[in-house]
Protein backbone atom coordinates (compact mmCIF):
# COMPACT_ATOMS: atom_id res chain seq x y z
CA UNK A 1 0.00 0.00 0.00
CA UNK A 2 1.42 3.21 -0.83
CA UNK A 3 2.34 6.37 1.67
CA UNK A 4 1.52 9.50 0.71
CA UNK A 5 1.99 13.10 1.79
CA UNK A 6 -0.04 15.13 -0.84
CA UNK A 7 -3.41 14.37 -2.31
CA UNK A 8 -2.40 14.97 -5.98
CA UNK A 9 0.47 11.39 -5.30
CA UNK A 10 -2.33 9.32 -5.25
CA UNK A 11 -3.90 8.20 -8.82
CA UNK A 12 -5.10 4.87 -9.88
CA UNK A 13 -4.05 4.78 -13.82
CA UNK A 14 -4.18 1.03 -14.16
CA UNK A 15 -7.65 0.28 -13.89
CA UNK A 16 -9.77 -1.21 -17.31
CA UNK A 17 -13.48 -2.39 -16.94
CA UNK A 18 -14.46 -5.39 -19.87
CA UNK A 19 -17.56 -4.04 -20.65
CA UNK A 20 -18.55 -7.06 -23.08
CA UNK A 21 -20.76 -8.61 -20.67
CA UNK A 22 -22.67 -5.55 -20.20
CA UNK A 23 -22.94 -4.55 -23.90
CA UNK A 24 -21.82 -7.96 -26.09
CA UNK A 25 -19.22 -5.88 -27.53
CA UNK A 26 -15.36 -6.41 -27.28
CA UNK A 27 -15.01 -2.76 -25.51
CA UNK A 28 -12.77 -1.73 -22.57
CA UNK A 29 -13.56 1.17 -20.41
CA UNK A 30 -10.21 2.71 -18.80
CA UNK A 31 -11.08 4.17 -15.18
CA UNK A 32 -10.22 7.48 -13.88
CA UNK A 33 -11.79 8.26 -11.44
CA UNK A 34 -10.08 6.95 -8.65
CA UNK A 35 -7.95 10.02 -6.93
CA UNK A 36 -8.83 12.40 -4.50
CA UNK A 37 -9.81 14.65 -7.00
CA UNK A 38 -12.35 12.17 -8.12
CA UNK A 39 -11.84 12.35 -12.30
CA UNK A 40 -8.99 12.48 -15.15
CA UNK A 41 -8.92 16.36 -14.67
CA UNK A 42 -6.11 15.71 -12.26
CA UNK A 43 -3.53 15.09 -14.77
CA UNK A 44 -4.12 18.17 -16.55
CA UNK A 45 -4.69 20.55 -14.06
CA UNK A 46 -1.43 19.01 -12.19
CA UNK A 47 0.71 19.39 -15.53
CA UNK A 48 -0.97 23.18 -16.25
CA UNK A 49 -0.01 23.77 -12.41
CA UNK A 50 3.61 22.83 -12.93
CA UNK A 51 4.14 24.05 -16.61
CA UNK A 52 3.10 28.00 -14.81
CA UNK A 53 5.42 27.41 -12.34
CA UNK A 54 7.93 26.54 -13.63
CA UNK A 55 7.64 29.59 -16.37
CA UNK A 56 7.42 31.72 -13.06
CA UNK A 57 3.79 32.73 -14.58
CA UNK A 58 2.37 30.81 -10.80
CA UNK A 59 4.01 32.27 -7.96
CA UNK A 60 3.40 32.42 -4.00
CA UNK A 61 0.34 34.02 -3.22
CA UNK A 62 -0.89 34.19 -6.44
CA UNK A 63 -4.76 33.26 -7.03
CA UNK A 64 -5.58 31.06 -9.83
CA UNK A 65 -8.45 31.66 -11.45
CA UNK A 66 -10.11 28.37 -14.29
CA UNK A 67 -13.86 28.28 -16.09
CA UNK A 68 -15.42 24.68 -15.12
CA UNK A 69 -17.77 22.71 -16.22
CA UNK A 70 -16.52 20.92 -12.52
CA UNK A 71 -14.11 18.52 -12.50
CA UNK A 72 -11.33 20.54 -13.55
CA UNK A 73 -12.41 23.14 -10.42
CA UNK A 74 -12.74 20.45 -8.02
CA UNK A 75 -9.28 19.33 -9.57
CA UNK A 76 -8.01 22.85 -9.33
CA UNK A 77 -9.39 23.65 -5.91
CA UNK A 78 -7.80 20.32 -4.55
CA UNK A 79 -4.24 21.51 -6.10
CA UNK A 80 -4.66 24.62 -4.84
CA UNK A 81 -5.51 23.79 -1.34
CA UNK A 82 -3.05 21.58 -0.97
CA UNK A 83 -0.18 24.06 -2.40
CA UNK A 84 -1.09 27.43 -0.53
CA UNK A 85 -3.12 29.13 -3.60
CA UNK A 86 -6.42 30.95 -3.46
CA UNK A 87 -8.41 29.75 -6.23
CA UNK A 88 -11.82 31.18 -7.92
CA UNK A 89 -13.36 28.80 -10.24
CA UNK A 90 -16.18 30.25 -12.87
CA UNK A 91 -18.52 27.49 -13.88
CA UNK A 92 -22.35 27.93 -14.59
CA UNK A 93 -25.60 26.54 -14.10
CA UNK A 94 -25.21 23.45 -15.12
CA UNK A 95 -22.66 22.06 -12.47
CA UNK A 96 -23.51 20.07 -10.06
CA UNK A 97 -24.37 20.95 -6.80
CA UNK A 98 -22.53 18.40 -5.08
CA UNK A 99 -19.44 19.56 -7.21
CA UNK A 100 -19.54 23.17 -6.40
CA UNK A 101 -19.86 22.28 -2.61
CA UNK A 102 -16.85 20.00 -3.08
CA UNK A 103 -14.62 22.69 -4.50
CA UNK A 104 -15.74 25.54 -2.01
CA UNK A 105 -15.14 22.55 0.98
CA UNK A 106 -11.55 22.62 -0.58
CA UNK A 107 -11.99 26.32 0.06
CA UNK A 108 -12.30 27.49 -3.44
CA UNK A 109 -14.71 30.39 -4.62
CA UNK A 110 -17.26 29.36 -6.58
CA UNK A 111 -18.55 32.15 -9.11
CA UNK A 112 -21.65 30.73 -11.08
CA UNK A 113 -22.68 32.35 -14.49
CA UNK A 114 -26.15 31.82 -14.91
CA UNK A 115 -26.74 33.78 -18.33
CA UNK A 116 -25.46 32.45 -21.49
CA UNK A 117 -23.26 34.86 -24.15
CA UNK A 118 -25.56 35.48 -26.47
CA UNK A 119 -23.20 33.52 -29.66
CA UNK A 120 -21.17 31.60 -27.26
CA UNK A 121 -23.69 30.15 -24.69
CA UNK A 122 -22.61 29.68 -21.00
CA UNK A 123 -19.03 28.64 -21.65
CA UNK A 124 -18.35 32.12 -23.69
CA UNK A 125 -20.31 34.33 -20.52
CA UNK A 126 -17.86 32.08 -18.08
CA UNK A 127 -14.71 33.24 -20.41
CA UNK A 128 -15.56 36.78 -19.98
CA UNK A 129 -16.41 36.70 -16.43
CA UNK A 130 -12.67 35.41 -15.77
CA UNK A 131 -11.10 38.21 -18.27
CA UNK A 132 -13.15 40.69 -16.25
CA UNK A 133 -11.72 39.33 -12.83
CA UNK A 134 -8.10 38.81 -14.51
CA UNK A 135 -8.73 42.81 -15.67
CA UNK A 136 -9.34 44.15 -11.71
CA UNK A 137 -6.92 42.29 -10.15
CA UNK A 138 -3.48 41.69 -11.34
CA UNK A 139 -2.61 39.09 -8.99
CA UNK A 140 -5.52 36.70 -10.47
CA UNK A 141 -3.30 34.12 -12.85
CA UNK A 142 -5.73 32.59 -15.54
CA UNK A 143 -4.46 28.76 -16.14
CA UNK A 144 -6.67 28.86 -19.01
CA UNK A 145 -7.35 25.46 -19.43
CA UNK A 146 -8.55 25.78 -23.00
CA UNK A 147 -5.12 26.94 -24.42
CA UNK A 148 -2.61 25.77 -22.14
CA UNK A 149 -0.62 22.98 -23.93
CA UNK A 150 -0.04 21.10 -20.24
CA UNK A 151 -3.69 20.23 -21.44
CA UNK A 152 -3.03 17.46 -23.16
CA UNK A 153 1.08 16.97 -22.65
CA UNK A 154 -0.50 15.39 -19.29
CA UNK A 155 -2.54 12.85 -21.26
CA UNK A 156 0.56 12.42 -23.96
CA UNK A 157 2.65 11.39 -21.35
CA UNK A 158 0.68 8.91 -18.97
CA UNK A 159 -3.26 8.18 -20.31
CA UNK A 160 -2.12 7.12 -23.73
CA UNK A 161 1.16 5.05 -23.15
CA UNK A 162 -0.89 3.22 -20.50
CA UNK A 163 -3.74 2.08 -22.48
CA UNK A 164 -0.62 1.46 -25.23
CA UNK A 165 0.54 -1.09 -23.02
CA UNK A 166 -2.20 -2.83 -21.57
CA UNK A 167 -3.64 -3.09 -25.44
CA UNK A 168 -0.51 -3.84 -28.14
CA UNK A 169 -3.67 -5.27 -30.28
CA UNK A 170 -6.05 -2.31 -30.02
CA UNK A 171 -7.56 -1.29 -32.94
CA UNK A 172 -10.19 1.63 -32.17
CA UNK A 173 -9.49 4.39 -29.23
CA UNK A 174 -12.92 6.51 -28.54
CA UNK A 175 -12.27 9.69 -26.59
CA UNK A 176 -14.96 12.07 -25.62
CA UNK A 177 -14.40 15.91 -26.50
CA UNK A 178 -14.56 18.71 -23.80
CA UNK A 179 -11.80 21.10 -24.06
CA UNK A 180 -10.13 18.35 -26.19
CA UNK A 181 -6.92 17.87 -23.69
CA UNK A 182 -7.34 14.11 -23.70
CA UNK A 183 -8.42 13.51 -27.00
CA UNK A 184 -5.44 15.62 -28.49
CA UNK A 185 -2.79 14.12 -26.04
CA UNK A 186 -3.80 10.46 -26.59
CA UNK A 187 -4.08 10.91 -30.70
CA UNK A 188 -0.96 12.36 -30.42
CA UNK A 189 0.71 9.87 -29.16
CA UNK A 190 -1.03 6.95 -30.71
CA UNK A 191 -0.41 8.71 -34.68
CA UNK A 192 3.52 9.09 -33.49
CA UNK A 193 3.79 4.94 -32.28
CA UNK A 194 0.79 2.98 -33.63
CA UNK A 195 -1.09 5.09 -36.22
CA UNK A 196 -3.03 2.28 -37.84
CA UNK A 197 -4.92 2.74 -34.58
CA UNK A 198 -8.61 4.80 -35.65
CA UNK A 199 -8.99 7.34 -33.27
CA UNK A 200 -12.72 7.98 -32.49
CA UNK A 201 -14.06 11.59 -31.08
CA UNK A 202 -17.40 11.69 -29.28
CA UNK A 203 -19.36 15.30 -28.38
CA UNK A 204 -23.06 15.53 -27.05
CA UNK A 205 -25.40 16.53 -29.80
CA UNK A 206 -26.35 20.62 -29.32
CA UNK A 207 -22.07 21.16 -29.12
CA UNK A 208 -20.62 23.10 -31.82
CA UNK A 209 -16.97 21.31 -31.71
CA UNK A 210 -17.26 19.63 -34.78
CA UNK A 211 -19.17 22.35 -36.67
CA UNK A 212 -22.64 21.17 -35.51
CA UNK A 213 -25.53 23.63 -34.69
CA UNK A 214 -25.45 25.12 -30.66
CA UNK A 215 -28.25 23.50 -28.90
CA UNK A 216 -29.50 22.66 -25.13
CA UNK A 217 -26.52 20.59 -22.66
CA UNK A 218 -27.75 19.85 -19.83
CA UNK A 219 -25.10 17.35 -18.58
CA UNK A 220 -21.68 19.05 -17.74
CA UNK A 221 -18.52 17.61 -19.34
CA UNK A 222 -18.55 16.77 -22.68
CA UNK A 223 -19.12 19.40 -25.61
CA UNK A 224 -18.88 23.57 -25.98
CA UNK A 225 -20.23 26.15 -26.99
CA UNK A 226 -17.61 27.19 -29.49
CA UNK A 227 -14.83 25.47 -30.61
CA UNK A 228 -12.16 24.28 -28.67
CA UNK A 229 -9.00 26.08 -29.63
CA UNK A 230 -6.48 22.77 -28.81
CA UNK A 231 -8.75 20.71 -31.12
CA UNK A 232 -6.93 19.44 -34.49
CA UNK A 233 -9.06 17.56 -36.31
CA UNK A 234 -6.29 16.13 -38.82
CA UNK A 235 -5.72 13.81 -35.83
CA UNK A 236 -8.90 12.25 -35.58
CA UNK A 237 -10.80 9.85 -37.82
CA UNK A 238 -14.71 10.21 -37.12
CA UNK A 239 -16.89 11.92 -35.12
CA UNK A 240 -20.03 10.66 -33.13
CA UNK A 241 -22.53 12.83 -32.02
CA UNK A 242 -24.50 11.65 -29.06
CA UNK A 243 -27.62 12.51 -27.68
CA UNK A 244 -28.28 12.92 -23.90
CA UNK A 245 -31.00 10.93 -23.35
CA UNK A 246 -28.61 8.56 -24.70
CA UNK A 247 -26.11 9.29 -22.26
CA UNK A 248 -28.38 8.46 -19.31
CA UNK A 249 -29.54 5.42 -20.74
CA UNK A 250 -25.83 3.66 -21.24
CA UNK A 251 -25.00 4.92 -17.87
CA UNK A 252 -28.58 3.39 -15.99
CA UNK A 253 -26.96 -0.13 -17.98
CA UNK A 254 -23.82 0.23 -16.73
CA UNK A 255 -25.26 0.65 -13.53
CA UNK A 256 -27.43 -2.92 -13.84
CA UNK A 257 -24.13 -4.64 -13.86
CA UNK A 258 -22.94 -2.69 -10.53
CA UNK A 259 -20.61 0.34 -12.05
CA UNK A 260 -21.73 4.02 -11.33
CA UNK A 261 -19.94 6.05 -13.60
CA UNK A 262 -20.45 10.01 -14.58
CA UNK A 263 -22.31 11.99 -17.49
CA UNK A 264 -19.60 11.90 -19.79
CA UNK A 265 -18.59 8.11 -19.36
CA UNK A 266 -22.27 7.50 -20.33
CA UNK A 267 -21.62 9.51 -23.62
CA UNK A 268 -17.94 8.54 -24.27
CA UNK A 269 -19.45 4.29 -24.16
CA UNK A 270 -22.86 4.90 -26.06
CA UNK A 271 -20.58 6.70 -28.84
CA UNK A 272 -18.08 3.42 -28.79
CA UNK A 273 -21.01 1.55 -29.39
CA UNK A 274 -22.50 3.51 -31.85
CA UNK A 275 -19.37 3.54 -33.86
CA UNK A 276 -18.47 -0.21 -33.63
CA UNK A 277 -22.20 -1.32 -34.93
CA UNK A 278 -22.06 0.98 -37.38
CA UNK A 279 -18.09 0.32 -38.54
CA UNK A 280 -17.70 -3.82 -37.06
CA UNK A 281 -20.80 -5.12 -36.42
CA UNK A 282 -19.17 -8.83 -36.43
CA UNK A 283 -17.39 -6.88 -33.28
CA UNK A 284 -13.92 -8.30 -34.16
CA UNK A 285 -11.85 -5.72 -33.02
CA UNK A 286 -10.17 -4.24 -29.68
CA UNK A 287 -11.77 -1.01 -28.54
CA UNK A 288 -10.97 1.22 -25.52
CA UNK A 289 -12.61 4.59 -24.56
CA UNK A 290 -12.39 6.57 -21.24
CA UNK A 291 -14.14 6.92 -18.21
CA UNK A 292 -13.50 10.05 -16.88
CA UNK A 293 -15.22 10.09 -13.77
CA UNK A 294 -17.66 8.25 -11.24
CA UNK A 295 -21.00 9.03 -10.82
CA UNK A 296 -21.82 9.96 -7.52
CA UNK A 297 -22.08 13.85 -8.28
CA UNK A 298 -24.66 12.93 -11.12
CA UNK A 299 -26.67 11.59 -8.60
CA UNK A 300 -29.10 14.35 -8.28
CA UNK A 301 -29.23 14.27 -12.17
CA UNK A 302 -28.45 11.42 -14.04
CA UNK A 303 -29.62 9.21 -11.74
CA UNK A 304 -32.55 10.59 -10.48
CA UNK A 305 -36.06 10.21 -12.55
CA UNK A 306 -37.65 12.91 -11.74
CA UNK A 307 -34.88 15.27 -13.22
CA UNK A 308 -34.66 12.83 -16.25
CA UNK A 309 -38.05 13.46 -16.83
CA UNK A 310 -38.69 16.86 -16.21
CA UNK A 311 -35.39 17.30 -18.84
CA UNK A 312 -36.42 14.56 -21.29
CA UNK A 313 -39.59 13.63 -21.18
CA UNK A 314 -40.84 14.53 -24.80
CA UNK A 315 -37.21 12.66 -26.11
CA UNK A 316 -38.37 9.31 -24.15
CA UNK A 317 -40.11 7.00 -26.19
CA UNK A 318 -43.60 6.17 -26.11
CA UNK A 319 -43.28 9.00 -23.21
CA UNK A 320 -41.78 6.26 -20.69
CA UNK A 321 -39.11 6.77 -18.29
CA UNK A 322 -36.54 4.52 -19.57
CA UNK A 323 -35.03 1.47 -17.81
CA UNK A 324 -35.97 1.18 -13.88
CA UNK A 325 -35.97 4.96 -13.39
CA UNK A 326 -38.81 5.71 -11.15
CA UNK A 327 -40.67 8.91 -11.69
CA UNK A 328 -42.30 10.00 -8.29
CA UNK A 329 -45.45 12.57 -8.45
CA UNK A 330 -45.92 15.38 -6.05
Amino acid sequence: MPVISKSHEFDVSDLFVNLQPVFRRRLFLKVEGFNFAGSIKLKAAREIIAQAEASGVLTPGATLVESSSGNMGVALSMLAAGAGYRFVCVTDSRCNAATRRMMEAFGAEVHVVTEPHETEGLLGARLRHVEALCAADEKMVWLNQYLSAGNWMAHHGTTAPAIAKEFPDLDVLVIGAGTTGTLMGCARYFRETRPHVKIVAVDSVGSVTFGGPAGRRLIPGLGASRRPPLLDESLIDDVVMVPEIETIRVCREMTRHGFLFGGSTGTAVSGALTWLAAHHPDGDVTAVTISPDMGERYIDTVYRGEWVWDSFGSALVGNEVPGDLQVVSG
